[in-house]
């Protein structure tokens, strides 16, 4: 099935939104030297192979092949949603999730008052599902 110009172009922005949230990632831990949590590695191991699935679709103009995507960043967007609410919710900070060496409630960033590494995950999570559910409806 070929894909229509606005199918790419959400396939190319679904793309871009994993390479982005990668190269922000790395850019906290290994630039900056922010310790990931527990739950900053799950929402890594759910990102990072979104680059490989979105950007093999994109090259052979194939959607269906990114089918796994919609399922991890649906994914994703669960943990990071856990994640920030365990920073944000105050009753739940105090049960501190499950995280081990570093606090999953750390802000080591904390711009605005409310955008933080996992609301950045969040953003980025939503951004790759939802285009991804718009990008399913257009096929049908």
């Amino acid at each position: 099935m070929e894909l229509s110009k606005k199918q790419e172009t959400l396939l190319l922005i679904i793309w871009t939104q994993s390479v982005l949230a990668v190269i922000g990632s790395l850019f906290y831990s290994e630039g900056i030297g922010y310790t990931p949590c527990e739950l900053c590695w799950y929402q890594r191991i759910l990102m990072y192979p979104l680059i490989i699935i979105y950007g093999a679709a994109l090259l052979k103009k194939d959607i269906n092949i990114a089918f796994s995507g919609i399922i991890l960043s649906g994914l994703g967007l669960i943990v990071a949603i856990y994640h920030y609410s365990l920073q944000k919710v105050t009753f739940l900070q105090s049960t501190g999730g499950f995280c081990g060496e570093v606090p999953c409630t750390v802000q080591y960033v904390n711009y605005a008052g409310f955008i933080t590494i996992p609301f950045l995950s969040l953003v980025a999570f939503a951004i790759i599902f939802i285009s991804h559910f718009i990008l399913i409806k257009q096929s049908n």
